[in-house]
């Protein structure tokens, strides 16, 4: 049977050609299920491994240094093929070797992992084409997943057909992404969840309706909150929220459309919708059971685009003003803007000196005397490639002198072929659709979502619409279990590691201890080949154990080396060992995925830690607070000498709010009665 291939945007090439003809071809819905194509049973490090061995093939050349495999994957009901890379990157060659989403979910503890592993599935244009630099940094991505070798890991994109892709939806790339994890043992992995439908955040629309996120079909569950929100404040916004009497909001309400439309949609249901979970959930339900009609008209020609298209191949231009609009940020448009000026600034002060382009790590430190959020600098900065500027086009490409990534910046706009602007598509591009469709749904959903929540009128409403935005980080366990098979399984952990976690009565630090690593050995192994495997396991891993050397399994104090473990250790439980060559007193960068440095976070939200948010810290005490509860505005910056509230009520008067912005004797913006946008 010959499997229908669909030729993508592009040529291929000969040798791609090749490649694919030779190549094994796993079905997308199959792929990965129990034991299809094939069967792992040890830690993530060692079935990553097999993983490409076994379904992966090189390629034959590297990325940024990097090994690439490529998988084949066939829709089986519609026919075309997609690539799934996977791409592994070693830390000590990398421009990035910490963490910034370990450091947002919670995880700066953890080890920094030797190797980190990429799942990729580009853009549907982008399939026949090679892989270049820079992929690691793109969001345009159908699928980008990173696992760390302990097995700890990121969704960091997911773009389905309303994403960009003309073949494959969210949800079937979602339960690939599900099986891989699953496959392949992974532990954990986290997701920032700032998914949009219609300008509608999904974790607040689907929390209400569901009574949990979009990602929350896949068991992925409430991490931890921004500004303090905790799992009991999240749970009990969304129980306020998804409880609210639809009876209620009719006699309370003065506007007669939201009257109009929550009555409509009461009338076409079959059963009582009383509160607006029961509406909501109704109205995305409706949605999907009601036919889109399309136009059956001829689209016209989009006169503006083919014109560009017919001119010599030009790099696409696009005003960064209008990308960041589009973009699902956490962080404020205008914010993304502010960064993007400070990035061509310091361009342009580079050109005026030699006209040669910077590197991305020479952007990066000169943004940061200017803006203090790091993970902030590095968001825009992926996306600033062949983006307009202020009248600069900011170009990003290898040196082929050193080979390392460079920002350029070009000052004229001559020969630039801009992308068009949304206006000049859309009109000749949407289908048309009649009245009661899908497409109204929406609309009216999007209506009730805006008058209903965001500009609700009751405080309570308003504190638990907030507290539900400000939960974005989520994640997905998957609990360590001991399989019935010939192998003992264990979690070992090395002591005594020297803990480092700020203590903030008496100002000392003491880190958390760091995860465990898992253990896989025969059923008959001996106490020197568990000591042996613990070592192994933790040299292949983490970067701090590199020279470890282990001496005695705790559990086994006094028990010789020849004698087996079965019967001595129950499977599936937690072991430790004690050895030599880690020294945690010594600064490393390679330590800690959080970095070496030990910031004290102490907001008056309640965070006690980074938690991705925009912060600034006090030039007196050196504590960290979010911005936004300091009274500093997202679109304002941070001001060159700062002062938390208290150590300004320590030496000086108390401020005053003078309706203009927050100022005191020393001129250090800071608010002594800002209130706290959370729900209790």
């Amino acid at each position: 049977m010959s499997i229908p291939i669909i030729k993508m945007i592009g040529a291929n090439s000969s040798s791609k050609k090749r490649k694919m003809k030779s190549a094994k071809y796993y079905g997308l819905q199959n792929f990965l299920q129990p034991g299809c194509p094939i069967s792992l049973s040890g830690s993530f490090r060692d079935n990553v491994r097999r993983f490409l061995q076994e379904c992966g093939q090189p390629e034959d050349y590297k990325v940024e240094g990097m090994p690439i495999w490529c998988t084949f994957l066939v829709h089986e009901n519609r026919g075309f093929v997609l690539p799934l890379y996977t791409f592994e990157e070693c830390v000590n060659n990398s421009l990035q070797p910490l963490c910034d989403h370990c450091r947002c979910s919670g995880w700066s503890h953890h080890f920094v992992s030797k190797r980190k592993y990429h799942f990729i599935i580009p853009i549907d244009n982008e399939w026949n084409k090679p892989i270049k630099d820079g992929v690691l940094d793109l969001q345009t991505h159908i699928l980008h997943g990173l696992i760390h070798c302990n097995g700890f890991g990121h969704l960091l994109c997911i773009n389905g057909i309303e994403g960009g892709s003309n073949f494959i939806c969210g949800r079937e790339v979602m339960d690939l992404w599900d099986r891989i994890c699953t496959t392949l043992h992974t532990r954990k992995i986290s997701v920032v969840d700032v998914s949009k439908k219609r300008k509608m955040d999904l974790r607040l629309l689907y929390g209400i309706s569901y009574g949990h996120t979009w990602f929350g079909r896949w068991d992925y569950k409430f991490c931890h909150g921004s500004f303090g929100v905790t799992k009991e404040k999240y749970e009990q916004a969304l129980q306020i929220l998804s409880t609210l009497e639809l009876n209620n909001i009719i006699q309370d309400l003065k506007n007669c459309s939201i009257k109009k439309t929550i009555s409509r949609y009461r009338d076409l249901s079959e059963t009582q919708l009383a509160t607006i979970r029961d509406l909501f959930r109704f109205m995305i339900s409706l949605k999907f059971r009601t036919p889109q009609i399309k136009d059956s008209k001829p689209k016209p020609r989009l006169t503006s685009i083919n014109k560009s298209t017919m001119k010599e191949k030009q790099a696409r231009c696009r005003k960064f003003s209008n990308l960041a609009a589009k973009l699902d940020s956490r962080w404020h448009v205008r914010r993304l803007e502010h960064v993007a000026k400070v990035v061509v600034d310091a361009l342009k002060e580079k050109k005026s000196e030699n006209r040669n382009g910077m590197s991305r790590q020479e952007v990066r430190d000169t943004a940061r005397q200017h803006i203090g959020d790091t993970g902030l600098i590095d968001y825009v900065l992926k996306s600033m490639n062949n983006v307009i500027v202020g009248g600069y086009v900011v170009r990003r490409a290898v040196n082929s002198t050193t080979g390392v990534l460079e920002y350029s910046l070009q000052d004229t706009l001559e020969n630039i072929t801009q992308e068009p602007e949304e206006t000049d598509r859309v009109d000749s591009v949407i289908p048309k659709y009649k009245s009661g469709s899908g497409s109204d749904v929406y609309r009216d959903l999007t209506f009730l979502y805006y008058h209903l929540l965001l500009n609700s009128d009751s405080d309570v409403v308003v504190f638990a619409v907030r507290t539900v935005l400000d939960s974005k980080n989520f994640s997905k366990e998957w609990p360590f279990h001991d399989d019935a098979d010939e192998y003992l399984r264990f979690i070992c952990k090395v002591i005594p590691l020297v803990t480092t976690e700020l203590n903030l009565e008496t100002g000392l630090y003491k880190r958390k201890n760091s995860v465990g690593e898992e253990l896989v050995v025969p059923l008959h192994a001996t106490v020197h080949e568990l000591k042996a495997a613990a070592e192994a396991a933790m040299r292949d891993t983490y970067c701090i154990m590199e020279n470890l050397k282990v001496r005695e399994i705790v559990e086994l104090e006094g028990v010789d080396d020849d004698e087996v473990i079965f019967g001595a250790l129950e499977s599936g439980s937690e072991i430790s060992v004690r050895g030599s060559g880690v020294d945690l007193l010594t600064t490393s960068d390679l330590n800690y995925e959080g970095g070496a440095d030990n910031w004290v976070v102490n907001c008056k939200c309640g965070a006690r830690d980074d938690d991705g948010e925009r912060m600034v810290a006090c030039d007196l005490c050196e504590v960290w607070q979010h911005t936004r509860c300091s009274g500093i505005d997202d679109s304002e910056v941070v001001p060159p000498l700062f002062m938390c509230y208290k150590c300004c009520d320590s030496i000086g008067p108390h401020m005053k709010h003078d309706g203009t912005g927050f100022t005191d004797w020393m001129m250090m913006p800071v608010v002594t009665n800002a209130h706290s946008n959370l729900f209790y």
